[in-house]
């Protein structure tokens, strides 16, 4: 190819120097000489030359260490969308693995990790409490034995229950308590406390069947009842929150735990219960008590609705008002409690009466033999100051409902189940 004009690029051939002259050279006088002397001036440094094939290979050299420096700038710029594009996916891989790790916490919590439920963990539970000898061997194989009749039967085998309190309270607030203006309590229910089986997440169904034996003791709900005429074990309790689903309650509640609870230790809470009450057509509510109503992230507002539940048929003069009111499910995050009744002090601050399936058998017999200084009556009570979660609910059954009704509800229910206080 001829050789290009490093100035303006121009093909000049053999002609070069005479080009360049032409174009673009310049006489300068050559420093400390009086002669006259063509000199050419590099255009990219003003590097004077006195030849044309000097001027040539001096700005060659340029245009390869620029292109050399551009070529370096690429392979930088290469390199640090290499780098970036690894730390991407570096970052997005911890935070894929601590969304794994962190969904997969909340299985276990919530029961729902495939590890076994109410069967698996009572087994496991009794051979470690063998291992550390703190039950023989021939108790582990009869309470084997009993739970795997309790499961064949799907009736609870009442290890846990305790009856009898709700009369022993009446008793003790006739004669007692002289700082107490009037009480309500709930028609009789029997207490049950969470097993070897259910520890650590059977509280909604312990809860439920203290509400369900106390539904059991009133004759007004034994059309309702008549297919549940015993308490029914935890694992047959699921089973019929699953026959309630296929009804066709709460198919968004229902997703939540893939349609199945049987064999798994899945928490349920109030829309469970709700959907379970109204499929055996006990006719109930859920109101929720979104966020706090008082100071310091109190509810008065919640015990002022428990008050009114138990108050409202009852307005009698007697300081014991012994109702025919069911206990009340209350639901917090991580907990669920029943509430058998409600205290008004003198002061007229309120008192709830809590029944908490935490609480051993132990601890509640000691109440059929309540003191006459009333300490025992402090497990159950909790003051307004005493209950300041975010948020609570509460299932509160107030009738029977008839098929049409029944009906409506489970269709009400697939878009609305609660109603919230403001």
């Amino acid at each position: 190819a001829p050789p290009k004009c490093p100035f303006c690029g121009e093909a000049a051939g053999r002609e070069l120097e005479e080009h360049v002259r032409a174009r673009h050279g310049h006489l300068l006088d050559a420093p400390g000489t009086g002669n006259t002397e063509q000199l050419y001036e590099c255009p990219m440094c003003s590097l004077t030359c006195t030849n044309i094939q000097i001027l040539e290979e001096h700005v060659n050299l340029h245009l390869e260490e620029h292109n050399f420096s551009e070529g370096g700038d690429m392979r930088d710029l290469e390199l640090a969308q290499q780098l970036q594009t690894e730390e991407d996916e570096r970052q997005r891989s911890e935070e894929e693995k601590r969304e794994r790790e962190e969904f997969e916490k909340l299985q276990r919590q919530y029961g729902l990790d495939n590890s076994g439920g109410f069967k698996q963990q009572y087994l496991k539970n009794m051979e470690r409490e063998v291992d550390r000898g703190r039950m023989q061997p021939f108790e582990y194989h009869k309470r084997k034995a009993d739970m795997m009749e309790s499961l064949a039967s799907g009736i609870d085998d009442g290890r846990t229950k305790t009856s009898g309190v709700i009369e022993a309270l009446c008793k003790y607030y006739q004669s007692e308590n002289k700082d107490v203006r009037r009480v309500w309590l709930s028609a009789g229910v029997d207490h049950f406390h969470s097993s070897l089986g259910d520890r650590g997440w059977g509280c909604g169904y312990r809860n439920f069947q203290m509400l369900l034996s106390s539904l059991l003791q009133n004759s007004f709900y034994n059309d309702c009842l008549r297919d549940t005429t015993l308490i029914p074990s935890i694992p047959k309790i699921q089973s019929m929150i699953e026959d309630a689903w296929r009804e066709g309650f709460d198919p968004h509640g229902a997703s939540h735990f893939n349609n199945r609870l049987h064999g798994s230790k899945a928490w349920i809470g109030a829309c469970e219960i709700y959907s379970l009450l109204t499929s055996l057509r006990i006719k109930c509510q859920i109101i929720d008590f979104h966020k706090p109503t008082g100071p310091m992230g109190t509810h008065p507002r919640l015990f002022e609705w428990i008050l009114h539940y138990y108050s409202a048929d009852n307005e009698g003069g007697a300081k014991v008002v012994c109702t025919s009111k069911p206990p009340i499910y209350l639901q917090h995050q991580g907990h669920s409690r029943t509430v058998v009744g409600i205290e008004e002090k003198k002061n007229r601050s309120l008192c709830l009466l809590l029944f908490d399936p935490g609480c051993s058998s132990q601890q509640m017999q000691k109440l059929l033999k309540q003191n006459s200084d009333g300490t025992g009556l402090r497990l159950l009570q909790k003051f307004v100051g005493s209950l300041k979660e975010k948020q609570y609910q509460i299932v509160a059954v107030d009738g029977v409902l008839s098929l049409e009704e029944k009906a409506a509800r489970c269709r009400a229910s697939q878009v609305l189940t609660s109603e919230k206080i403001p």
